[in-house]
């Protein structure tokens, strides 16, 4: 699929997770086969100011793109300087949250309370659209309440500015992560727009991203929590659309995944940050997976970036699991 001028590998992105999708997970995620990977959101006010917190978000490398970036914010003229500032760092995708329901960011009107205001959100899309060159995508919600009629009217409203592509979690901003995305209002939103949609949310399999495209028609999935730990999923899911089959995942698959994890947070960091966060995400990587618990207690106590790798080599021991089990349990994740 095109999203503006940027062609795809494949109808998978990786979904902007605030404190998740930071740069070794969406380099994973590119290596598992995700066609475009996302930062997870930045402040349009903090880039537009100079912030030294900010900034860093931006942070890339080749081998993770093609990249999208997704700012967030509720004034038209900062947008538009922060989308400049991510498209000279080299984003190739500029995305903006309209889905976000954390009450600091609606209570400045952003992020879903953007929903709420479509005369306002029309004229910051404008200012944006006219600030930059590169695709224009932003991520939505049902709206305030289940009829979907304010994703409907922001989705047709947002093709009108340029917009190049939209994203639907067809969830409401009070259910938050909770309940069932109603996929019916993908589907709505694909027949009345002309423009690329992309479907979100309630992807836990394979099979679950095939009967999204098969059921609403969208043009291409995006994979956030069920990515968390399993990047995979990628390759699974475009194996699976491409009617090629997919073997169980096997356990050193799996550690090496952990490993891999490892080594690009201490190359992308340094080992002294990297050691911070491997201790409170390696247990990612083990969801579902016998022992788990154990190995996360144990990583929050590490001390080193060695003992990170001693632990996972030493975790097929210390969790008792056996390649068969291990497969049992890849296998009824599929």
């Amino acid at each position: 699929m095109n999203i503006g001028s940027l062609q795809l590998d494949n109808p998978t992105l990786l979904a902007p997770l605030a404190g998740i999708t930071h740069l070794p997970v969406r380099l994973l995620a590119r290596e598992a086969g995700c066609a475009l990977v996302c930062t997870e959101m930045v402040s349009a006010d903090g880039l537009a100011h100079g912030s030294r917190h900010t900034l860093p978000y931006l942070r890339s490398l080749p081998a993770e793109k093609p990249l999208a970036v997704q700012i967030f914010g509720s004034d038209p003229a900062v947008m538009a300087a922060a989308a400049a500032i991510v498209q000279d760092n080299g984003a190739d995708v500029i995305d903006i949250n309209f889905g976000c329901a954390v009450r600091k960011v609606v209570k400045a009107g952003a992020g879903v309370a953007l929903m709420r205001t479509p005369q306002h959100a029309e004229a910051l899309l404008l200012a944006v659209r006219r600030a930059v060159h590169i695709p224009l995508t932003i991520k939505i919600r049902s709206g305030w309440d289940r009829s979907g009629r304010e994703a409907l009217g922001i989705g047709a409203m947002a093709e009108g500015c340029g917009v190049d592509a939209v994203t639907l979690h067809p969830r409401t901003a009070a259910q938050k992560f909770s309940g069932q995305a109603d996929w019916g209002l993908i589907a709505a939103l694909k027949r009345r727009l002309g423009i690329p949609v992309i479907g979100n949310g309630d992807i836990r399999t394979a099979q679950d991203a095939e009967r999204m495209m098969s059921e609403t028609g969208c043009d291409a999935v995006m994979i956030g929590r069920s990515a968390v730990g399993y990047p995979r999923i990628f390759t699974e899911v475009n194996a699976r659309l491409s009617g090629r089959p997919s073997p169980p995942e096997a356990l050193e698959e799996r550690l090496e995944t952990m490993r891999r994890y490892v080594d690009l947070t201490v190359a992308c960091y340094g080992e002294e940050t990297a050691l911070r966060l491997v201790r409170n995400r390696l247990g990612w990587f083990a969801k579902g997976l016998r022992g788990a618990t154990t190995l996360r207690q144990a990583a929050s106590r590490m001390e080193s970036i060695g003992a990170a790798l001693e632990l996972i080599d030493a975790y097929r021991m210390t969790a008792g699991a056996t390649q068969e089990e291990f497969s049992v349990a890849s296998e009824a994740r599929r």
